[in-house]
């Protein structure tokens, strides 16, 4: 079985929407109320990683099913860097772009990884004095860096991570199997 194709975007536009969709797969699928809860964690935590790693997000998401396995897949576009580059293929399972499979693939690959951009902004040194009067404490940049929550729930919880990089397209799926 697969789903209708949900488009989320920035705004949260098709976020519950999703939710709904992943709740209405479980049901139809006789899962229990713990399985389905767990599976609509691992929507959100994939749906909020995708945006904390791009920065923005304007996807397509929809399921896939076969008795009690679950694939969770979601397919967006995004200027892609070096650092999210990094980013997203650390999320997958096995730390691999599901896209270079061949030996034309390893090879765009690793051009396309040679071609990404540096990232844009980076760290700014900001001068003491001003740290000083940052709301009476001093600037600590990590509290902006991703900490990979969404990823630590994903690896938890489900059988796999695939992520497929090509060009600016990205495919994320995530994979649980209740059987």
């Amino acid at each position: 079985m697969k789903t209708d194709i949900i488009t989320i975007d920035n705004l949260s536009m098709g976020f519950d929407a999703a939710v709904e969709q992943t709740r209405s797969a479980a049901l139809y699928r006789g899962m229990s109320h713990a399985e389905t809860l767990q599976l609509q964690l691992l929507t959100e935590e994939m749906l909020s990683m995708a945006h904390s790693i791009t920065g923005e997000l304007r996807a397509d998401f929809w399921l896939e099913s076969e008795n009690r396995r679950f694939s969770l897949c979601m397919a967006t576009t995004t200027v892609m860097d070096k650092d999210k580059r990094k980013l997203l293929i650390s999320a997958s399972s096995d730390r691999k772009n599901a896209a270079a499979n061949s030996f034309l693939g390893k090879l765009r690959d690793a051009l396309e990884e040679l071609m990404a951009a540096e990232p844009i902004g980076g760290s700014y040194d900001i001068p003491i004095e001003v740290q000083a009067d940052l709301a009476g404490h001093d600037y600590d940049s990590s509290v902006w860096d991703w900490d990979g929550y969404e990823r630590s729930v994903l690896y938890r919880l489900a059988d796999s991570v695939r992520v497929s990089i090509r060009g600016n397209h990205i495919e994320i799926v995530v994979t649980k199997d209740f059987g």
